[in-house]
């Protein structure tokens, strides 16, 4: 078995190792080998929990061998009572990922360094039957890339060193240098959507194709070379922007663009998998829909904008915002108010605020805060509202709304300040002409939140 570690030269490796024959040959083959390209290696094990005491002794393994090895290793420990299936599993160890790659001090006062990136023991095998399942859901030419290395938006750094490995020189490893390893019963089973695809499909097509594993993997670096040119094409005209409320892909009458687009917009609302040829065809026809049409699945939902498709995740159009007292919101400041942005200081404090949010479009406003009543609140839109705009002129806040062109899915998650029906500022705006700084304003105060005037740029 050999692996190319020259690209890993001189990193922090997380190994994920639950215990099993390939995730203990991985940690193996790093370990024999790290001094040589100056690895410094530690160890992630999650304990899911699911499969009862068997996980617990799995961990216990685990934990035993990279003691006797020398090797750090940070566990986690899953409460899956409620939670048993494998998109929960996942989701949860992601979350584990993440934790472990930052440096912290652990329950027994020990320093944990954290690492550069997680390598998991993924190889050419479980790469083919990640192909083979996606083909047969209908996958774009996306799905054909399987598994590859991966740095997402969030920070996480995943390596897969044993993708060129077959399932059969991993077994000639173990059994070479004696490699001690747990079973995890469930992967006897055909409970598994993937376990189907690996007891019966594959190899059955491995008979009639002798080589049909390597060659699943030709076509997936391939088809990853493919999506690479799409990445950086869709970066370079901008198609994307991420938002508060999810993501906006500016119109593209391209469709081969426009679809790989809307699957990465997508993918920004937390939507990777489930959705289907169908909905990003419909994606692509909303584009040419009257503007504030919208489309509703799965956990999105994507209106229709002047300028392009706007991508909300449900949670956040469903979700609504308490009203605060301003003046309590001012003494106990967060910077985030319904799920946003949103600070409230000195133009030092703002500054400060807006150079740790560069990838966001943010808006300032400045007002005296001595116009501002103690009874105000920071709230969100209320039938009836009436706001004086800046130069003078009354109007309905649904009016001003529409005047500034501002679409009708954020109008009732911008935040205003209010004294009852009365609306002293607009949030990412405008200010009222009631709070309006002037020559002989003593105290004022800035306001930055996101830009709704300028969702895109």
């Amino acid at each position: 078995m050999e692996i190319n570690l020259a690209k890993y030269r001189e990193m922090k490796i997380l190994v994920a190792v639950s215990g099993g024959m390939d995730s203990m040959a991985l940690l193996h083959y790093l370990y024999n080998n790290a001094d040589k390209f100056n690895i410094k290696l530690s160890v992630l094990n999650c304990d899911h929990g699911i499969r009862g005491e068997s996980s617990t002794r799995d961990s216990k393994f685990v934990s035993a061998w990279c003691v006797a090895h020398k090797i750090p290793i940070i566990t986690f420990v899953w409460d899956c009572k409620c939670y048993k299936s494998e998109t929960a599993a996942r989701n949860w160890r992601r979350e584990c990922y993440l934790k472990a790659l930052k440096p912290q001090v652990l329950a027994d006062g020990s320093k944990w360094e954290g690492a550069d990136v997680v390598a998991t023991a993924h190889h050419c095998n479980d790469n083919a039957e990640t192909v083979l399942f996606n083909i047969s859901r209908g996958s774009s030419v996306a799905g054909l890339v399987g598994i590859n290395d991966v740095e997402t938006d969030d920070g996480l750094k995943l390596i897969r060193p044993l993708i060129t490995v077959t399932r059969e020189q991993i077994d000639g490893y173990i059994k070479e240098y004696q490699i001690p390893y747990v079973e995890d019963e469930t992967n006897f089973t055909d409970d598994y959507t993937r376990n189907k695809i690996r007891h019966s499909v594959l190899p059955n097509l491995v008979k009639a194709v002798p080589e049909a594993v390597g060659g699943i993997l030709r076509l997936s670096r391939l088809a990853a070379d493919d999506e690479e040119y799409f990445d950086n094409l869709i970066k370079n005209l901008r198609l994307i922007t991420k938002t508060q409320f999810g993501a906006f892909l500016l119109s593209c009458d391209e469709k081969v663009v426009f679809k790989r687009a809307a699957v990465r917009a997508l993918k920004l609302c937390g939507v990777d998998r489930d959705y289907t040829f169908e909905h990003v065809e419909r994606l692509y026809n909303l584009q040419f829909s009257e503007t504030g049409k919208k489309f509703c699945f799965l956990s999105v939902t994507v209106y229709k904008d002047e300028k392009g498709l706007a991508f909300c995740k449900n949670t956040y159009l469903s979700e609504e915002f308490p009203p605060q007292k301003f003046f309590d919101y001012l003494g106990n400041n967060s910077g985030i108010y319904g799920g946003q942005p949103l600070i409230l200081g000195s133009k030092h404090e703002v500054f400060d605020y807006k150079k740790r949010n560069l990838h966001q479009n943010l808006r300032e406003l400045k007002f005296d805060i001595s116009a501002i009543p103690r009874s105000s609140v920071i709230r969100t839109m209320n039938s009836g509202d009436k706001f004086k705009k800046f130069g003078g002129g009354t109007k309905n806040l649904g009016d001003f709304f529409t005047d500034k062109k501002i679409p009708v899915y954020l109008r009732s998650h911008i935040p205003v300040i209010a004294v009852g029906a009365d609306i002293l500022a607009v949030f990412g705006v405008e200010i009222s002409e009631k709070v309006r700084v002037g020559d002989n304003t003593d105290k004022i105060m800035y306001a930055v939140s996101a830009d709704y005037l300028n969702i895109i740029k």
